[in-house]
């Protein structure tokens, strides 16, 4: 028993570090390759074999085993290595922990090696939540406010705002019922403060959008006074908006001055905003100083294009002409931060270098590069135009200044512009000779602005009728730019001037190929189209300019007048419909309205188009014989009255309207007013047959005694007319006889001569009785769609034997309209 005893010296009982360098033997892996039972083991299913129990020690080779204390002990297993749970000594080995790997007493057995417990089959489900809780409950409410806000900003921004507004309450509401709740089971410090926030600015901010500014105002003051809202100061820049538009200046300022107290000096951008915003109230309110301060401030600290225009106005406005001009060199100086052209020129020929700069040619970023120098273009020109006048003495010195300062700059460009501008003004001055002067200077200028100013004379030539002149500077605005499309447009207008409509397409069509936006010369080339009676293509050009001009009121009118060309008034209708949409009060697009639909026996629809013309445009003859011509159809006579008399006074040495005035009374049984309207007219036209025959005719009816003195009257015109008609024809005879043709010429002479015989002859009284010509002259065979009319009762005092063939007496054809 005592020989396994070992005991540990005395000595190392104090040695509290001892034991940490003992390691197994078994672990020793230096001799492994000497171990015969080991490489045996390693080459054969030897180590497959069943293990040796612990009671029966192997018979292998072993090999030392060297302990904490330098004593060598022999350990045996079937390998020449421990055996687990083997006695030593009689002394057993502690069992290994090899469980958690996957080795088990069943898996020495001969079972399948299964380390993650796939045998054992699915794992089983996981627990339901439960559902009613009220965190879960209160999880749900949350998520679907947010998805109600989401919802509203995508309303928002696909333009559907009051579906946006409607979203907003929504999500307002179930916000409320979601904060009842967390207070119902938790403290007011859990309630989430940022769901709050963000419902009730998007609320505020749909108000706004749907222009509810009341409500929107009343949301932003709820955000802004709650302290718990930390950047809810913030917001009153929205409601000095809100003001802005209800054009309240003073308050907007208040506002936007308290939120730039609130905005700390970090956030240099948005100050930069806020104060450009108090500059544009000043300016609202006329407080131009103070403007010109936050302006000034804003040009120091972070200049920009939009600054700079405003503090250029603001100088204009009190008139100091020395601050304009240093304004305007400081709007010139603003960095536009683009790339110039000069980047998208390729330096070589390499095919990928070309691939890239084509790629970026015409990106978004280019296109926004783009739209950057054109605002400052479009910026720097305006002010130009608008200090021009009066910085210097006169406005020709001004524009020269800003020459010079634009050539100064890196907008050089512009200069030329600005001098085309300066011409341009001539122009609205009509200092027609000094704009041709300053156009002229451009002749020995780069091509395209050679162009462009050969292009501007060509039409002032064009619109002063000198056709020679403006075909020259037109050849010259082509020759220098060839894809100038103004140019080829204004050489094909004076082609189109000259007649040759053929010629004058092609170069309309080159101006299309070149800019297939060129709405003028769309127009001229569906003109000439249709000069040339080629009505489809005309058609289809006004159609395609009707596309990209919708509301073009010339378009609109080609068009109905190509459809009535084509003999399709429905559709010339339709469009004139459309066209009056837009020019309500066009007398001329009314009335043509009205004579299309007279054409199709519409007297309705016609009657209300020709008066609204009449209406707008009283003057109008041909509408105004209508009207009358309509009245006496319709049997009003009294009311044709109006419209006879206006002609009169339109045209008073026409003796028609004052005659058609007498009929009508006449018609309408008023014999006295008649007869006095006759011997007016008689007095002012006392050699009209007409009027002395109705003369006559009233007065034998009514009994008066000047009855004698119109009959000696009348006798006496017909034998003046009946002489006239003698000395016409024999003048006519005798030149005839005198030719050398001989009877040839006689016979044609004669033959004028009873041509003209029978002409007179057709005129009333010439040869006829009094009934009969008055029977001829009038014609008012109008058939009315909806049936004869219920015969008018006569309102003559007493009766007349003759009464009817007088009432009934209708108007001559040169009496009505066409």
């Amino acid at each position: 028993m005592m020989q396994n005893v070992h005991l540990a010296p005395e000595a190392d009982e104090d040695d509290l570090y001892s034991g940490y360098n003992d390691y197994n033997p078994t672990f020793d892996t230096e001799d492994l390759e000497n171990d015969v039972a080991f490489q045996q083991a390693a080459r054969t299913s030897h180590g497959r074999r069943p293990p040796v129990t612990a009671k029966i020690p192997g018979t292998s080779a072993s090999r030392p085993l060297a302990t904490g204390f330098g004593s060598k002990a022999t350990l045996t297993s079937s390998m020449g290595r421990p055996t687990t749970g083997a006695i030593q000594d009689g002394v057993a080995r502690p069992m290994t922990a090899v469980h958690a790997a996957g080795y088990t007493k069943a898996a020495m057995r001969g079972s399948s090696f299964d380390p993650l417990g796939q045998a054992r089959g699915p794992a089983p489900p996981l627990e339901m939540k439960n559902s009613d809780s009220s965190e879960e409950k209160i999880r749900q409410l949350e998520k679907k406010v947010n998805e109600l806000v989401e919802e509203s900003c995508i309303a928002n921004s696909c333009g559907d705002l009051k579906l946006a507004l409607e979203k907003a309450k929504e999500a307002g509401r179930k916000e409320r019922v979601l904060v009842r709740q967390r207070e119902q089971i938790a403290t007011p410090e859990n309630i989430n403060l940022d769901l709050t926030y963000s419902v009730l600015f998007n609320l505020a901010s749909q108000y706004a959008a749907n222009e509810m500014y009341a409500e929107a105002l009343n949301t932003y003051q709820v955000i802004v006074k709650n302290k718990m809202f930390s950047n809810g100061g913030r917001l009153k820049v929205n409601m000095g908006n809100i003001y802005l538009k209800q054009r309240n200046y003073s308050k907007a300022i208040k506002f936007y001055r308290m939120a730039l107290d609130q905005i700390p000096s970090v956030h240099k951008e948005m100050r930069i905003k806020i104060m450009q915003n108090i500059g544009v109230a000043f300016i609202k309110t006329g407080q131009y100083v103070d403007a010109i301060s936050s302006f000034e401030h804003i040009m120091s600290m972070s200049p920009n294009l939009k600054a700079g225009f405003n503090l250029i106005v603001c100088y204009f406005a009190i008139g100091n002409t020395e601050q304009m001009k240093k304004a305007f060199q400081k709007l010139i100086a603003v960095p536009l931060e683009v790339d110039y052209d000069d980047k998208y020129i390729s330096p070589n020929d390499d095919p990928h270098t070309n691939l890239l700069i084509e790629a970026i040619k015409n990106d978004s970023l280019r296109q926004i590069e783009r739209e950057r120098k054109s605002m400052a273009e479009e910026y720097i020109m305006t002010a130009a135009k608008l200090i021009a006048p009066v910085i210097e003495t006169s406005f020709a010195v001004g524009y020269d200044w800003c020459v010079e300062v634009v050539k100064a700059s890196h907008y050089v460009e512009l200069a030329n512009d600005l001098e085309i501008n300066k011409a341009t003004t001539y122009l609205r001055q009509q200092d027609f000779n000094q704009a041709l002067e300053t156009l002229k200077m451009f002749e020995k200028k780069d091509s395209r602005v050679k162009s462009a100013a050969a292009t501007n004379l060509s039409f002032l030539y064009y619109l002063e009728n000198e056709l020679a002149q403006a075909t020259n500077y037109a050849d010259l605005a082509v020759n220098s730019d060839r894809y100038n499309p103004a140019a080829l447009t204004n050489k094909g207008n004076t082609v189109f001037a000259n007649g040759d409509y053929e010629k004058a397409a092609e170069f309309y069509k080159e101006a299309l190929r070149n800019d297939s936006s060129c709405t003028e010369a769309l127009y001229n080339l569906g003109l000439t189209y249709k000069k040339l009676n080629r009505i489809d293509e005309a058609l289809d050009c006004f159609l395609k300019l009707h596309a990209i001009l919708q509301n073009s009121a010339q378009v609109l009118h080609q068009i109905a007048s190509i459809y009535e060309i084509m003999e399709d008034p429905s559709q010339a209708i339709e469009w004139l419909l459309q066209l009056i949409s837009i020019v309500p009060t066009d007398p001329r697009v009314l009335s043509k309205l009205g004579k299309l639909y007279d054409n199709e026996g519409d007297k309705s629809q016609a009657f209300h188009y020709y008066y609204e013309s009449y209406r707008y445009f009283p003057s109008n003859i041909e509408v105004i014989e209508w009207l009358g011509a309509y009245y006496i159809d319709t049997q009003f006579c009294e009311k044709a009255i109006e419209y006879f008399e206006r002609a009169a006074l339109i045209l008073p040495t026409e003796v028609k309207w004052q005659l058609m005035v007498a009929s009508c009374y006449r018609r309408s049984g008023n014999y006295q007013k008649a007869l006095e309207k006759y011997k007016v007219i008689h007095r002012k036209f006392p050699e009209n047959v007409e009027c002395l025959r109705f003369l006559v005719r009233l007065c034998t009816d009514m009994g008066l005694k000047e009855v004698q003195e119109y009959v000696t009257k009348l006798k006496k015109v017909e034998k003046l007319k009946e002489v006239r008609e003698q000395r016409i024809k024999s003048g006519r005879d005798g030149s005839a006889r005198s030719r050398r043709e001989g009877n040839a010429g006689g016979d044609s002479g004669g033959t004028k001569g009873e041509r003209l015989s029978a002409k007179l002859k057709a005129l009333p009284g010439t040869s006829e009785p009094y009934e009969s010509s008055v029977s001829k002259e009038i014609d008012a065979s109008y058939i009315d769609p909806l049936g004869p009319q219920a015969e008018r009762p006569k309102t003559a005092a007493r009766k007349r034997t003759e009464e009817d063939d007088f009432a009934d007496e209708e108007l001559g054809e040169d009496l009505l309209p066409e």
